[in-house]
């Protein structure tokens, strides 16, 4: 049963929601019509936090199940939670000011090391372990 996980990937759908929310909400405040991505200094910031996350989400996901199938569902729960936490507040950080993200950043980039270390793990225990 991966409920929690099939939960995750629902929430994961909803950031990615309200991070491109914010990107039109910006293009409208500034002025900045599609396909243009340059403008205001503060559209450029929500535009590039709301590209970031939509590049690290595939490698997240993936992880993210490899790690609650493999290992325990609960623990790659709570990494994911996590995980979903600090981005939202790298966005935040991001859009306010560039320097902002960094401590979210650098939290969010362990938490995708822990989940591939819980990932190889749980692989390694279920193909070499009897």
């Amino acid at each position: 049963n991966k409920m929690l996980l099939d939960c995750y990937l629902s929430c994961v759908v909803l950031f990615l929601a309200y991070f491109a929310l914010q990107v039109i909400y910006a293009r409208r405040k500034y002025k900045i019509s599609p396909p243009e991505t340059t403008g205001h200094p503060e559209f450029e910031r929500i535009f590039r936090a709301q590209a970031n996350c939509s590049e690290y989400f595939p490698i997240f996901i993936s992880l993210l199940w490899v790690a609650g199938i493999f290992f325990h569902q609960s623990v790659a729960a709570v990494c994911g939670l996590l995980y979903l936490y600090t981005r939202f507040k790298y966005f935040q950080g991001y859009a306010v000011a560039a320097q902002g993200r960094l401590g979210p950043l650098h939290a969010s980039a362990r938490l995708l090391w822990l989940l591939l270390g819980l990932a190889v793990a749980g692989l390694l225990a279920h193909f070499l372990l009897p």
